[in-house]
């Protein structure tokens, strides 16, 4: 084989590995296809020496040139745009790091809930007998207010200014108070009658304010206690019929979870992005595959300057 057809050959043996490796990464069908035909089109003048080898030369200048050119250039604008999503994530990743560092944790604060009932509960009974033997002893457990100062941000749900004044609203006549608490006469009642077995249920807050409602173990009725005037009243929930208090996570942790739900679908995208081409590409590609499968194409090969500048037009294009 004289060196002029051999150098031709390795040449076009090099473009139709780089055209392999642009259709192992789209792994798409009609890419694929033309990868197969440049093959068989290669073999056609490796095995038939009578072929004008210059034929071959022709045909990558015209046809797999534009075609790699192409290729790369969605590669290029798609690795790009998929660089543009990762960023994105590695943000949102750095962001639930941050925060998943501060959380005080579900468990914990399951736990110290049943710890905060307990001081209410025993606060109250204290309360009591206070109100009972007209004691001066103070009613309250150690390190009551403790709790909310902990959890208040993230487990506490918002109120407004006037849903938290409707909620502490009373008729003097309808309490007891000493100087250390008010407690209305009715519930002071219900908590004797069900020994002040009650639980924590859930918090709410407006701005600096807060509030701990508690529900009775026995019974689907509910009180409150308003620590800035160690205030104790009924409460009915059914006035906030808004307030979704199923969802048990805290702040932070709801937005990690929607966080961590947005990186997934944004890794999901990128995948399908990364390959992604349009239809219009689609169709040229289909059609430059027609016509070199044509069996009459290598008569008609000086003629595609045709099809090769469709190719080259599509490169100039802002589809990308």
């Amino acid at each position: 084989m004289d060196e002029y057809r051999s150098n031709i050959l390795k040449k076009s043996n090099a473009e139709i590995n780089r055209l392999q490796l642009l259709s192992v990464f789209f792994d798409d069908e009609i890419i694929y296809k033309i990868f197969l035909r440049t093959q068989v089109i290669h073999q056609l003048f490796s095995n038939n020496e009578d072929l004008e080898i210059e034929k071959l030369d022709l045909f990558h200048l015209q046809f797999t040139d534009s075609v790699i050119a192409l290729l790369r250039k969605i590669k290029k604008s798609n690795e790009k745009n998929v660089a543009l999503i990762y960023d994105e994530i590695n943000l949102n990743e750095a962001l639930i790091d941050k925060m998943a560092g501060t959380l005080t944790g579900q468990q914990g604060f399951v736990q110290d809930k049943q710890k905060q009932s307990l001081k209410v509960n025993q606060s109250l009974r204290r309360l009591y007998n206070n109100l009972s033997d007209l004691s001066t002893d103070f009613p309250f457990s150690k390190n009551i207010n403790v709790f909310s100062a902990k959890y208040a941000n993230d487990y506490y749900f918002d109120l407004t200014a006037d849903q938290l004044a409707k909620l502490i609203d009373f008729q003097g006549k309808n309490i007891y108070s000493n100087a250390y608490a008010t407690i209305e006469k009715k519930l002071m009642g219900r908590l004797c009658k069900y020994d002040f077995r009650t639980e924590f249920y859930l918090g709410l807050k407006s701005g600096e304010m807060i509030i701990e409602v508690y529900k009775f173990l026995d019974s689907q009725n509910y009180f409150l206690f308003f620590p800035a005037r160690n205030l104790f009243l009924f409460c009915d929930l059914s006035q906030f019929k808004d307030l979704d208090t199923t969802n048990n996570l805290s702040e932070r942790e709801r937005i990690v979870q929607e966080l961590e739900f947005k990186n997934d679908k944004l890794k999901g995208n990128a995948a399908v992005l990364k390959t992604a081409m349009s239809k219009e590409v689609q169709d040229l590609l289909e059609s430059s595959y027609q016509k070199i499968s044509d069996i009459s194409f290598l008569n008609h090969l000086n003629n595609f300057d045709a099809q090769s500048n469709i190719l080259k037009d599509m490169l100039k294009t802002d589809l990308f």
